[in-house]
């Protein structure tokens, strides 16, 4: 079942890797989306695919890379953009 979910992810995520991380991740999942730097320190990722990959995603989001340090992850389903393949904005 094809599931996009929207996250928020705050913490030290931003000067560290995340994006790249993040990249990886959605890639080795199969998914398809983008992620992005927020002015406010924040990353913003946005994935759809097959709903475990999305699930199992999540939690590779929550570990970030060595450096980042991730406090929170919000996330809400979203509607499917449709994108092929998974980008850093």
């Amino acid at each position: 079942m094809l599931r996009a979910t929207v996250f928020l992810v705050s913490g030290r995520v931003q000067g560290v890797g995340f994006r790249a991380h993040v990249a990886e991740a959605a890639r080795a999942e199969g998914l398809d989306g983008w992620v992005k730097n927020l002015p406010d320190g924040r990353v913003h990722v946005h994935a759809e695919g097959d709903a475990e990959a999305v699930r199992r995603f999540e939690w590779r989001v929550w570990q970030g890379p060595p450096m980042a340090r991730v406090d929170d992850v919000a996330s809400e389903d979203a509607l499917p953009e449709g994108r092929r393949g998974f980008r850093i904005a």
